[in-house]
């Protein structure tokens, strides 16, 4: 059971904290270890301090060594968060020498989180707990007291952007506990055991691990029990880590005909700061599905079925852009059209998937003449034909939005088997809402066929290269 702590309570406790100790003080320290960790700081502590990353980069936390400089403003922080020697055996030693009224918070032992034993070593705690987003719905709770009662001074600026991450978070995880329910088909086999929370969450089955983290050697009789297991079909597909050792993945799958996905989990690719964790949830959530593939995806309720490429979608349709003009099906003749399904106050999965496709075109360069983006909203209701001219505007200045009436909308989502649910506000105003919906882009030919589905969480180079093949 999530624990949850009301606005009331929150803001009561920060006023019955005495205003001093930091009262005059103009910076409030705080160290994290690792990216996902930070993230979730820089965003509780948005408009103020920002937090100190410690493994930043393509660093791996397993073998990371600390600098000078990084002990010093371990000394000096007013506040130290750290995963667990599990994770970051290079803490504990600074962890060890902290002194004072330092206050220091090991995630791995905060009783509000749930936290499992290793499947490899029930001796040990599993470290992963961030990817199960309810962990980090807890997270945010127990870190936005923490700062409160460290830094009161600040009280109302924790409490502020605890709120606005909250919601995005339980977006996130309504999200996808209702995209992942049932998903029951098709296993995975893993090189490294990173995925424990994430299938307890979401009901992923999950195959045999072949190596503990830290990466371990693999007995040669393990390997070749592995690939007999995918040449016989028990695994469809074979999951690695970003910057962990993968040597023997070729041996694992040459000549068969299996699928390979390479994790992030700890977010190594994407630039530090509070939209990280999401950017790490997304790359992975599309990772598996691309893994998993059509099979494994077949009873995923949020995210619809994979559609293959060649597979018939799409049909007749009337709908009006943003400059007012009527677009049929006959206005994607001529050009390649990306399209979204989207709505302009979502909060972050449209504008960082508009990001993305607007970067890769960009790189592109003079190909990028050849594919025309078009935004088609799922909610009508709210986006005008003016709402969506400045929306688009933003994000590529040949971007096309377009609107209709709801039954029409209804008829193209449908066209595209796009899924999409309308989540009204607990407090109940009517218009305030969001809309869970599909996040993959839709290749369209200049004969006006559909290409390829593109799922959410592809990097805009990867993009690029993918459409840069299309000619």
């Amino acid at each position: 059971m999530i624990r949850r702590y009301p606005m009331v309570l929150l803001l009561l406790l920060a006023l019955l904290i005495p205003a001093g100790g930091h009262a005059q003080q103009q910076t409030f320290s705080v160290v994290a270890s690792i990216k996902p960790v930070h993230a979730i700081l820089a965003a509780l502590m948005q408009g103020g301090d920002e937090p100190l990353l410690l493994v930043s980069g393509t660093a791996s936390p397993f073998e990371y060594r600390l600098t000078g400089l990084q002990e010093a403003q371990i000394a000096a922080a007013d506040l130290l968060v750290w995963t667990g020697p599990e994770l970051e055996p290079f803490m504990t030693a600074a962890v060890a020498g902290v002194t004072g009224d330092k206050r220091v918070v090991e995630l791995l032992n905060l009783p509000a989180l749930k936290i499992l034993p290793q499947r490899l070593n029930s001796d040990l705690r599993d470290p992963f707990f961030w990817m199960d987003s309810r962990n980090i719905l807890i997270l945010t709770d127990e870190l936005a007291r923490t700062l409160m009662a460290a830094d009161p001074v600040r009280s109302h600026l924790y409490l502020r952007n605890r709120r606005e991450l909250h919601r995005k978070l339980a977006e996130l995880d309504r999200r996808y506990e209702f995209g992942y329910r049932g998903l029951s088909q098709g296993v995975a086999l893993l090189l490294y055991d990173t995925l424990q929370y994430f299938s307890q969450a979401y009901a992923l089955r999950l195959g045999e691990v072949l190596s503990p983290l830290p990466a371990q050697p693999v007995a040669t009789e393990t390997l070749l029990k592995a690939r007999n297991g995918i040449s016989n079909g028990d695994y469809v597909c074979v999951l690695s880590e970003t910057g962990m050792p993968n040597e023997h993945l070729a041996l694992l799958t040459e000549g068969l005909p299996v699928r390979t996905g390479e994790l992030d989990s700890f977010g190594r690719r994407f630039q530090p700061g509070p939209e990280l964790y999401a950017q790490i949830m997304e790359y992975n959530t599309a990772v598996i599905q691309d893994c998993l593939g059509t099979e494994g995806a077949a009873k995923s309720a949020y995210f619809g079925s994979e559609a293959a490429s060649g597979e018939t979608l799409g049909g007749r349709f009337i709908l009006t852009d943003h400059n007012g003009r009527e677009v049929t099906e006959a206005d994607l003749l001529g050009s390649y059209h990306i399209l979204f399904f989207g709505y302009t106050q979502c909060p972050d999965v449209c504008p960082n998937s508009l990001q993305v496709l607007a970067r890769a075109l960009t790189l592109l360069g003079d190909d990028a003449n050849r594919f025309v983006p078009w935004f088609i909203t799922v909610d009508p209701e709210r986006d005008t034909v003016e709402r969506l001219r400045e929306y688009v505007a933003y994000f590529n200045e040949n971007m096309v939005g377009l609107t209709g009436s709801g039954s029409m909308i209804d008829t193209v989502v449908k066209q595209y088997r796009v899924r999409y649910e309308k989540v009204v506000d607990a407090a109940g105003d009517p218009m305030r809402y969001t809309m869970d919906h599909t996040a993959s882009l839709f290749l369209i030919g200049p004969d006006g066929r559909f290409l390829t589905k593109i799922a959410h969480g592809i990097t805009p180079q990867a993009l690029a290269d993918r459409l840069r093949n299309f000619r």
